[in-house]
C-alpha cells in the first residue's frame, strides 16, 4: 500500500492522533541566538527562526517530536511552518530552505520508522506548509484594491521548492495548513500536483482550513462549506480545520464538514484562547474533553493539538477516543458544486 492507502486503513479502524504544537514547546526551551544562528554564517539575527533549528539544533526538535511519540501521535508534523523563500527573507535565510526542509522531514521519518518498528504501529510524516505572510486575494494597500504582492506562479513556485523538498526529506503527505486564503491554498496544491508530475507518484495533500471570524470563514471570506466546494478537487486525503478559537467554538464548523466532506477529517484547534499575555491556559483534559465530543458524534477521523497544545494535550487526547469508533466517510454527493464566498449547488 502507498501511504494514502495505508491512512484509509488505519483511520478505518480507530481515531487517529496527530501532534500538537512545536512554537510554544521550542519557546520553553529558552533558547538563545546562537542556538538558532549555529555556525551558518547567516548576516540577520535567527532568534525566533524555529524552521531553522533543524540545522543547528535538530536535538530539540528531536525532543519535541519524541514527546508527541510517547503522547500517542500516529501522525507527526516537520517544523516547517515557515520553511519558505518568502518567510525566511526575514532572517535573510533563504538559501537555507531546500536544506532546512530535508533535514526536517529526514528527522521526523526517522523517528516515526523507531516507533513503528518498536509496535508495529503505522506512523507517518506530515510535511507541514504554512500560508506564507502574503496573500493572493486581497490587497495589502487600501488605496489600490487590485494590488498584489505576489503573483499565482510566484507563490506556486515557491510552495513547489518546500513540497519537493520535504518529499525528497520523506514526508509521507503534504500539509497545507492554517489556510486563511482560499487561493494561496491553491497555489499550494497547484504546486503538489506539479510535484506528482514530475515524480510520477501520489503525493497525498492534506488540506486545514484555519477560521478567522465566529461565522465560519476565513480571511478570504470563504464560509466552510465555500472552501470544500473550492478544493474537493485535489483529492486531498485529509480535509479539516485547525488553529482558530479553540474546541469549544470551533465545533459546529467541524460538524458542518464532517457532513459533507468524502475524505478523512482532521481536526486539530489551539488549546482554546489565549489569555491577555498571549498565553494558553486550557488544561489538557478540557480540551481533551471537548474534541471527544466530535469523536463521540462520528465527525473526525484524526485529532491533534495547535498553538498552545502540548504532549500532555496530545496524551489527554489519545486517552479519552481510546476505543471510540472513528468518522465513517460519507459517499460523494453527484451534484456540482461551485463557490464563491459562498457554496453553490447545482443538483444532478
Amino acid at each position: 500500500m502507498n501511504s494514502r492507502e495505508k491512512l484509509q486503513t488505519v483511520a478505518a479502524e480507530r481515531v487517529l492522533i496527530f501532534d500538537g504544537a512545536f512554537g510554544t514547546q521550542i519557546q520553553d526551551r529558552k533558547l538563545t541566538e546562537e542556538d538558532y544562528a549555529g555556525d551558518l554564517g547567516l548576516k540577520a539575527d535567527q532568534k525566533g527562526n524555529n524552521d531553522i533549528l533543524a540545522l543547528t539544533r535538530p536535538d530539540v526538535l528531536s525532543d519535541i517530536t519524541r514527546a508527541y511519540l510517547d503522547a500517542g501521535s500516529d501522525v507527526i508534523s516537520t517544523n516547517t511552518f515557515s520553511a519558505n523563500t518568502i518567510s525566511q527573507a526575514d532572517y535573510a535565510a533563504e538559501s537555507q530552505v531546500d536544506a532546512i526542509n530535508v533535514a526536517s522531514a529526514q528527522l521526523a521519518r526517522t523517528l516515526a520508522d523507531e516507533y513503528e518498528a518498536k509496535d508495529g504501529r503505522p506512523r507517518f510524516v506530515a510535511g507541514a506548509i504554512g500560508p506564507t505572510n502574503k496573500t493572493l486575494s486581497l490587497s495589502p494597500d487600501v488605496e489600490d484594491p487590485g494590488f498584489r504582492e505576489i503573483t499565482f506562479d510566484e507563490l506556486t513556485a515557491v510552495y513547489h521548492q518546500q513540497a519537493a523538498a520535504l518529499v525528497k526529506g520523506g514526508a509521507d503527505f503534504i500539509l497545507i495548513e492554517t489556510i486563511f486564503d482560499t487561493l494561496n491554498a491553491k497555489a499550494g496544491i497547484f504546486a503538489v500536483k506539479q510535484l506528482e508530475s514530475e515524480l510520477g507518484r501520489d503525493v497525498p495533500i492534506m488540506l486545514s482550513m484555519t477560521l478567522t471570524d465566529l461565522s465560519g470563514r476565513n480571511l478570504s471570506g470563504h464560509t466552510v462549506e465555500a472552501f470544500w466546494c473550492a478544493v474537493r478537487h485535489a483529492k486531498p486525503v485529509t480535509v479539516g480545520l485547525n488553529c482558530s478559537f479553540g474546541a469549544d467554538q470551533l465545533r459546529p464548523h467541524v460538524q458542518l464538514l464532517s457532513g459533507i466532506a468524502d475524505t478523512l477529517i482532521m481536526a486539530y484547534p489551539n488549546a482554546g484562547l489565549p489569555n491577555e499575555l498571549g498565553e494558553y491556559d486550557e488544561m489538557p483534559d478540557t480540551t481533551a474533553g471537548l474534541v471527544k465530543q466530535w469523536a463521540d458524534a462520528g465527525q473526525v477521523n484524526i485529532l491533534g493539538g495547535c498553538c498552545g497544545s502540548s504532549p500532555a494535550h496530545i496524551a489527554a487526547m489519545a486517552k479519552a477516543v481510546q476505543g471510540v469508533s472513528p468518522r465513517s466517510v460519507p459517499v460523494a454527493s453527484p451534484d456540482m458544486k461551485l463557490a464563491g464566498l459562498e457554496p453553490f449547488t447545482i443538483v444532478a
